[in-house]
């Protein structure tokens, strides 16, 4: 149970000492840098670190430009900051349209936090907390997400640093008011246009009173537990993607090491069904980019490791925003191939399977008719 007053200070003392404590060598030497906004969050982290780091602590105030007199109000808390000494500097971007107007702000954002770190080893500390955790798993579990996403943000992301995640907004409201350092209330984060804030404000407290209390924690318990997991996946699927990558054209035009059902030719068929592409390339595709895959290779892997190597590799090509549908149809052309086409998977992109590996081509555009 969360408490005020000195104890929820004491809260986020205590985790900002340990997760700087964890800290790779290099990272743990270099001057940090504090994102600030002004609201509690932010703020008693700035208030912690400056408590236990020996050397210089820098804050970056990264105005978005997004809300009346914001300008005035970055300058005013970088003084703010610099008068509790800290090095502070106000950061203005311009935040454009892609992905929203949340995302598209998290982006123009971070790309400021990276540029201001005083070192290229310094790392730059978030105050996202247990609270935010909750919302971010939430959020998963709403979209169908998987166990990448569910698994909510990482203590430790280079650059990113999050103390606070097992912390209580409670805790860093209590450590501000103890310190005498007046937060800022962000309008946006109580405004209904924002998921976030619909999150926070109406569906939490609801589960809340729904269950019995509790929610946020056992959320966060959930991406706490989801973390191994996680980790484990992602170690086995960098190990098969090495070994399923056909490296240069090279290799991907000789002859494959061991077809499968319908690789006799370049997507051909298996005995009884159509031919669906005698000529290696599907209808309407064109060149081949990057490097192929094995599907001999990618077979005797499990299901779950596969998938993951296929989203790695298309995201990494250029795939974009891949859907679990396209994703099991990618995964189809390995684990139940049986001679059919290949999806689309965003981005003007189309997977194909030839001579028992994965080849992913630009899609061409139709000639024009006379």
């Amino acid at each position: 149970m969360t408490g005020h007053g000195p104890a929820g200070a004491g809260r986020v003392r205590r985790a900002v000492r340990a997760a700087l404590d964890r800290l790779p060598g290099d990272v743990a030497a270099a001057p940090p840098l504090v994102a600030c906004s002004g609201g509690a969050d932010s703020t008693a982290l700035v208030l912690a670190v400056r408590e236990a780091v020996e050397g210089p602590v820098h804050a970056a105030v990264v105005d978005h430009g997004l809300q009346d007199g914001s300008a005035e109000r970055s300058a005013g808390l970088a003084t703010l900051l610099r008068g509790l000494g800290v090095t502070a500097t106000v950061h203005p971007v311009v935040v454009g349209a892609a992905g929203g107007p949340e995302a598209a702000a998290r982006a123009a954002r971070y790309a400021a936090l990276r540029a201001a770190r005083p070192t290229p080893s310094s790392p730059v500390l978030l105050g996202h907390t247990l609270d935010d955790q909750a919302e971010t798993v939430l959020l998963g579990l709403g979209r169908g997400s998987g166990a990448r996403s569910l698994s909510g943000m990482r203590e430790w992301t280079e650059p990113w640093l999050r103390p606070l995640l097992g912390v209580r907004r409670a805790d860093t409201v209590a450590a501000c008011a103890v310190a005498g350092v007046a937060a800022w209330a962000d309008p946006q984060n109580a405004d209904p246009r924002f998921v976030r804030s619909r999150l926070r404000h109406e569906v939490l407290p609801l589960l809340e009173d729904v269950l019995g209390g509790g929610v946020a924690a056992a959320l966060a318990r959930t991406a706490d537990q989801l973390h191994d997991d996680d980790a484990a996946l992602s170690v086995a699927a960098a190990r098969l993607l090495s070994a399923a990558r056909v490296a240069t054209d090279g290799e991907r035009n000789a002859p494959a090491g061991g077809p499968g059902p319908g690789d006799s030719g370049d997507n051909g068929s298996p005995p009884g069904t159509a031919v669906t592409d005698p000529t290696g390339a599907a209808a309407g595709v064109g060149e081949a980019l990057g490097t192929a895959l094995d599907t001999g290779v990618l077979a005797a892997a499990e299901p779950a490791v596969r998938r993951r190597v296929l989203r790695e590799w298309l995201a990494g090509a250029g795939a974009r925003a891949l859907t679990d549908a396209q994703l099991r149809a990618a995964d189809d052309l390995v684990g139940a191939w049986r001679g059919q086409g290949g999806p689309a998977v965003g981005g003007g992109l189309v997977l194909t399977r030839a001579r028992g590996r994965l080849v992913l081509r630009r899609r061409s555009r139709p000639r024009d008719r006379a």
